[in-house]
């Protein structure tokens, strides 16, 4: 997957967990929580949905390096680079 298409996955992640979010202004840099209004529990629904999706596994270390679009990219990107998805 390229980083525009892990992108693509992860607002697709964040418009089912936070639907009433506009994600249209979502700015790469800046935390998510500083944007949208997002709990712990959304959080770890991200998680849990990328495990769901994609059958990757993000230690509990390393959810700091997800706090926000650019480091959630380049965080998955390798992970995810041979990945196709899993069909529901």
């Amino acid at each position: 997957m390229t980083p525009a298409d892990i992108r693509e996955v992860v607002l697709e992640i964040l418009a089912d967990i936070a639907p009433d979010e506009d994600l249209g202004d979502l700015q790469d840099a800046s935390p998510f929580r500083e944007q949208l209004e997002m709990d712990s529990m959304d959080f770890l629904d991200i998680v849990m949905e990328l495990r769901k999706r994609y059958r990757v596994q993000i230690p509990e270390e390393d959810y700091p390096q997800l706090v926000s679009m650019e480091s959630t990219v380049r965080y998955l990107e390798p992970r995810l680079r041979e990945v196709e998805r899993v069909p529901s």
